[in-house]
């Protein structure tokens, strides 16, 4: 494996007060990520009064009404041609879209599929394992396929494959107190970015969200993607200066 010595050292474990966003390399490509800590406020984001948010601008522009506004954001799962969600989706404690737990076509059916879980604790949960014992969860958001499923890599990722693209995903680590965030500045199969995760990140379980359309929200690194109109997306709150 081949990572870069400034990645290893700056993701030691650490105690994270606030989001931390960062340009790594991992195996000779270039990833960003996002870690936040349990403490903080993160929170999933989908509609408004007149219907799905669609962006980024769309969610700041919410938050506004309360003096907050958006530390990093990024799409969190995969959405139909109206931009409602495809699976679960779970806002405020309230499902909004049921879980899906069938095989299917796509990368969304090709199991097993997860389930990120925002609560006291962050998970990312098999979806059957889900539907037979769910979590509590505040937000919770359905995608696929999982990326490592304790400490495993999807069994259906081939180190060759030449389906190649941008893509964003979300992994956590074992006691659920952080959420790492990844995006690849550079396309790469699943079974790279799966090893991300594991391998660079240290993260036994993580969840797939997006490519072709993964977009990044985070001022710290100048990134503020726009492009395809979004579904579901996950951020930070805080207090706006």
């Amino acid at each position: 494996m081949r990572v870069l010595v400034a990645l290893c050292a700056a993701l030691l474990p650490q105690a994270v007060a606030a989001s931390i966003c960062r340009d790594l390399t991992f195996d000779g490509v270039s990833v960003t990520t996002c870690e936040v800590s349990a403490t903080e406020d993160l929170r999933l984001f989908h509609s408004g009064p007149n219907g799905p948010l669609r962006s980024f601008a769309a969610v700041n522009e919410a938050l506004a009404a309360e003096g907050k506004t958006l530390g990093f954001a990024m799409n969190a799962g995969m959405y139909h041609d109206d931009r409602a969600p495809v699976g679960l989706y779970r806002e405020a404690g309230r499902d909004l879209s049921p879980l899906v737990t069938s095989d299917g076509p796509g990368n969304f059916g090709l199991l097993p599929n997860g389930v990120f879980c925002i609560g006291k604790r962050f998970a990312v949960v098999e979806s059957r394992a889900y539907a037979a014992a769910p979590p509590a969860c505040d937000d919770a958001t359905q995608s696929g396929p999982m990326l490592v499923i304790k400490g495993k890599l999807h069994p259906r990722f081939l180190p060759g494959s030449d389906s190649l693209y941008i893509r964003n995903g979300v992994g956590v680590s074992a006691d659920g107190s952080r959420a790492v965030f990844a995006i690849t500045n550079q396309p790469v199969n699943f079974h790279h970015f799966a090893r991300l995760f594991r391998d660079g990140l240290g993260l036994p379980d993580a969840l797939y969200f997006d490519g072709k359309i993964s977009r990044l929200y985070a001022p710290a690194v100048g990134r503020n993607d726009i492009g395809f109109a979004l579904g579901p997306m996950v951020g930070t709150v805080v207090d706006k200066e």
